[in-house]
């Protein structure tokens, strides 16, 4: 099943930090604060059409979020939230 955004809306999957202690132990994301960093899943159309907004993402960029925005989801066991361009803060570049 695929999630289509509306208008100036994206589908994102946040992405799962594992960090690891300086003694070696591994915190799994359960045991901390969610991260705010996420994958882009789908684009809503206003955003493509959008001539300043349509080349600055693309399916597959890493971003970052504000922290209370959007609506999240669970789909085929899979968590998503939707989100507004607006709540799009940064892009991660490597």
């Amino acid at each position: 099943m695929n999630l289509k955004p509306l208008e100036d809306k994206l589908v994102i999957k946040k992405i799962e930090m594992e960090e690891t202690t300086k003694s070696g132990i591994v915190l799994p994301s359960s045991a901390k604060e969610e991260s705010n960093i996420a994958e882009v899943v789908a684009i809503g159309k206003g955003i493509l059409k959008d001539e300043d907004k349509k080349d600055e993402l693309k399916i597959g960029d890493k971003v970052v979020f504000s922290k209370y925005a959007g609506t999240e989801i669970e789909l085929d066991k899979e968590k998503y939230t939707i989100i507004k361009f607006e709540d799009i803060l940064a892009v991660v570049e490597r």
